[in-house]
């Protein structure tokens, strides 16, 4: 029998949490922390110094020699720099172990070697971490020892954010004195500050360590660049929700223990429709704590999985035909004294302040669709975005069938006199209950749906951080909410002026909603029509960053500078060419020194059988038919192999970083494709023992 998780005892025991803090702080001090966190300020030096100590006690008490700042740069991951608490020996030669106020707020990394668009050149190096004091410091324990990690914020030496998490932050605030402006407008006096809500569902895939090792496009693109489909694939949709394998089970079992730990409240486990993938789902949190926490998941996922002989794969798109993998970001909005901004109430109808606010998300959805659109972009998403398994590259919103009647009568006739019931779901067995039945439908297909009282947006990318696409609702949703408490704030008469304001905002964005199939080519034909931007590639997103639009809005509410933006973009185009070029490498090296060798062995052997069957006096037909088509398809793979080269080249070669990224895109991935076909085609008839990569069906059904 396994070993019994206590899991109430586990849970946050490496996070210096609320709790440790009361315990180890004087009251004075403890007091001064939690108003910083709730209302913002600036921590003494002293009192720094007090909670430096505090905190170190704990760490070293746990087995920590070291800590860190751990920040989250424009790589999209996390990044650390290890210092040991060990200064000078005394004059007895006795080590002591010290952490002052100044190290806990201030760090100083090397700022130019981390991606930054310009923003630093190679000799301009300093730079700085700041201690989020509203995130949580936490520990981590692995071969290096235990590391007291604590969450910053990473700046250029002349201010510029360099990293996720410093807009996300900003964002926040602004939406939160925006917000606050709604909720006074209907009496909420009481509340201090709105705080945005996030769960992150992570999807990943499991395949053996082993077979992955032998495959070097999962090692260095983290994705298959070749690979026929399995003889059986998701068509059976039998691995959804199925049982657990017991591997897999292990791993799953592990993975929470490491994760209760570190006080992510991981709660859903399961099979996801693609064979070898699933899904874990957590607790909304705060926004910058969920972001913090999903960076810990992805970089625990990886790291448990090794213990089990598994890797762990977070690519959006590992291998073609099955499923790729989201981080479906559940957003909402609450104010400090309990009221879910996004709660409907059992007669949305008649909810005024829930109208609103859903009248100012939709406007501000379709205002700045391609901010969002861009906010979900990535490599990885390009080949997710589109397909059968995802949103469209089109942002609508899905509101259910109660809602957008609600709608619909407002926009129809400037009043919304009843609503949809759900009614009773009647089983029809005598000894299962009767189900309460909602309103409205999910809607799976829609990229940012209402689901009660959040939206989820579908769009986010499973290996990407969650702080963009976050950063940015934050800021739309903020702009929206300004626009509407100007107007209502000045209004003679309140009621009407609201009522009016709601009709006009769902009027005139109404566009945006769509509660049909989002997969389907009719919806691609209609949102055409209604003037919605379908915007399919990461690099074809990146200006939506630096229009004036964006930049008025960023701008207004102090989440980015134009020059930030700008260096953003830049940052985008960067990647992309080092991403594809990366995949273009490994695609040549793979296919010149692996396939093309091992189908000209089996060519050989081929003719070897053909010769040896015609001197037995016997018509050698079926190979000689065989050792033609192989042939075939090897001529048309060195081909493909030799204009794969020459687009890489030619690529390499282009100096603006703008047309290098779309030049990858339009004719080093077309011709990345023309190398792929041939070679998966070989993989279908070429002798399985002459192959020299695991398979598909070994990859994902072997795990």
């Amino acid at each position: 029998m396994s070993e019994r998780l206590n899991v109430e005892e586990i849970f946050a025991s490496k996070v210096f949490t609320f709790g440790k803090m009361k315990e180890r702080l004087p009251k004075s001090i403890y007091k001064e922390v939690r108003q910083i966190m709730d209302q913002g300020g600036e921590l003494s030096l002293a009192a720094a110094d007090v909670v430096a100590k505090a905190m170190k006690d704990w760490a070293v008490e746990n087995g920590a020699t070291h800590y860190t700042h751990w920040f989250q740069p424009l790589t999209g991951i996390t990044a650390e720099k290890h210092d040991a608490f060990v200064t000078h020996p005394d004059e007895d030669g006795k080590m002591i172990m010290e952490f002052s106020g100044r190290e806990l707020i201030k760090g100083e990394p090397d700022a130019s070697s981390f991606p930054s668009g310009g923003l630093r050149a190679t000799f301009e190096a300093r730079g700085y971490t700041a201690w989020d004091i509203t995130s949580p410091a936490f520990l981590k324990e692995d071969a290096t020892g235990v590391i007291l990690c604590i969450p910053t914020a990473f700046c250029s030496y002349t201010g510029e954010a360099l990293d996720k998490k410093t807009p996300l932050l900003r964002s926040m605030e602004a939406v939160s004195q925006q917000a606050l402006r709604i909720v006074r407008l209907f009496g909420n006096t009481g509340a201090t500050k709105v705080v945005p809500s996030v769960g992150a569902e992570q999807e990943y895939f499991l395949v053996d360590r082993e077979k992955y090792l032998q495959r070097e496009d999962l090692i260095f693109a983290g994705r298959t660049l070749f690979g026929a489909p399995a003889p059986k694939g998701q068509e059976l949709e039998d691995h959804y929700f199925g049982a657990i394998r017991e591997r897999v089970g292990a791993y799953m079992k592990d993975l929470n223990a490491e994760l209760w730990k570190l006080g992510v409240t991981a709660k859903t486990q399961h099979n996801e429709v693609a064979p070898a993938q699933h899904e874990l789902a957590p607790v909304y949190e705060t926004a910058n704590i969920a972001v913090d926490h999903n960076q810990l998941v992805m970089e625990t996922m990886k790291k448990v999985a090794g213990r089990h002989g598994l890797t762990c794969l977070l690519h959006e798109k590992p291998f073609a035909g099955v499923n790729g993998s989201g981080k479906h970001n559940n957003w909402s909005l609450g104010t400090d004294n309990g009221v879910n901004m996004l709660d409907p109430g059992e007669t949305p109808n008649e909810n005024i302040q829930f109208l609103l606010v859903l009248a100012c998300i939709i406007k501000a959805v379709d205002t700045h669709a391609d901010l969002l659109r861009q906010s979900a972009a990535d490599v990885g998403n390009d080949h997710r975005l589109g397909a059968n398994e995802a949103p469209p590259a089109i942002i609508s919103i899905f509101l259910g069938e109660q809602l957008e009647d609600v709608v619909k009568q407002l926009v129809e006739t400037g009043e919304a006199d009843h609503c949809l019931e759900g009614g009773k779901l009647e089983t029809g067995v005598s000894t299962l209950p009767d189900l309460e039945k909602d309103a409205t439908d999910r809607n799976r297909t829609s990229p940012f749906a209402f689901t009660g009282n959040k939206f989820e947006f579908r769009m986010v990318g499973s290996a990407d951080s969650a702080a963009s696409p976050n950063t940015t609702l934050n800021a739309i949703v903020a702009e929206a909410f300004c626009e509407a408490a100007d107007r209502l704030e000045n209004a003679e008469d309140f009621d009407l002026a609201v009522h009016d304001l709601i009709k006009e905002y769902m009027s005139a964005h109404q566009r945006i909603i769509f509660n049909g199939d989002g997969y389907s080519d009719e919806w691609v034909e209609e949102a055409a029509r209604r003037g919605l931007p379908n915007i399919k590639s990461m690099v074809e997103a990146a200006s939506t960053l630096t229009t004036d639009k964006a930049v008025k809005l960023f701008e207004r509410f102090g989440i980015f500078t134009k020059v930030e933006l700008e260096s953003r973009e830049e940052i985008i185009y960067e990647t992309y060419v080092k991403t594809i070029n990366i995949e273009a490498n490994t695609m040549i090296d793979m296919a010149g020194r692996k396939f093309i060798p091992a189908v000209m062995k089996y060519t050989g052997q081929l003719a070897d059988t053909v010769l040896a069957v015609r001197e037995a006096g016997v018509e050698p037909v079926v190979q000689a038919k065989l050792l033609g088509e192989v042939n075939a398809k090897l001529t048309a793979a060195q081909e493909a192999l030799g204009r794969l080269s020459r687009a890489a080249a030619a690529a390499a070669a282009v100096e603006d970083t703008k047309a290098q990224a779309f030049y990858y895109m339009d004719t080093v991935r077309v011709a990345m494709d023309e190398l792929r076909a041939p070679i998966d085609e070989l993989e279908r008839i070429v002798d399985k023992s002459v192959w020299p990569v695991p398979s598909y069906g070994e990859l994902t059904f072997e795990v």
